[in-house]
């Protein structure tokens, strides 16, 4: 059994805003698949169903983001899923925005929802999709930024990125991480070199 969690913050306001495009992949991936994530469980809200002939588990935290490893690690506990079925997707501030990257494994890079992933989990070595979201210009404040709607001219790129982020949480669970990797790690439109 796969658990693909998507990180966020529950409400409408947050809905369309930066720091839920983990929730947004986590739909999107529902909607594909005929899983209604809608049941009540561990602090999250979660469906269940299956993926290219795979058992998964889709799960958006209600706990805010800062805390969302509380959700998942009673979570994990309670349907006994080992960490090496866990695929965590977030947003990720230090990626331009339309950026993908799949990792294995690592550290929270200063992300919060991850950071209490990790800590409640006690390992880094948790396979992440991280969706990049700073635009091209400099921030004021990043959490202004991460919890204000998404700009138009993001609205209109979202659909595709949200698509692109389903299909290769699919690919991993499909294909396997390494292969995932090579097919859609990819820098922002217009970066010359890797993040």
């Amino acid at each position: 059994m796969f658990l693909v969690a998507g990180l966020g913050n529950p409400g409408e306001e947050y809905a369309l805003t930066p720091h839920n495009l983990g929730f947004l992949t986590i739909d999107r991936l529902a909607e594909r698949h005929g899983i209604r994530v809608n049941r009540k469980d561990s602090r999250a809200l979660v469906g269940v169903g299956e993926i290219d002939g795979h058992p998964v588990t889709l799960a958006k935290p209600q706990t805010y983001m800062n805390l969302s490893g509380t959700s998942l690690a009673l979570l994990m506990e309670k349907h006994s899923i080992d960490v090496s079925s866990l695929v965590v997707v977030y947003d990720e501030l230090d990626l331009g925005w339309k950026a993908l990257k799949i990792k294995p494994k690592g550290s929270a890079a200063g992300h919060k929802g991850m950071q209490s992933v990790i800590g409640n989990l006690k390992t880094s070595e948790i396979v992440r999709v991280r969706l990049g979201i700073h635009p091209d210009h400099p921030l004021p404040s990043g959490m202004e930024y991460l919890l204000a709607p998404l700009k138009r001219s993001q609205m209109k790129e979202l659909d595709e990125f949200i698509d692109y982020a389903a299909d290769a949480v699919r690919a991993i669970i499909a294909e396997g991480v390494e292969k995932a990797m090579t097919k859609f790690n990819r820098r922002a439109p217009g970066l010359k070199e890797e993040e």
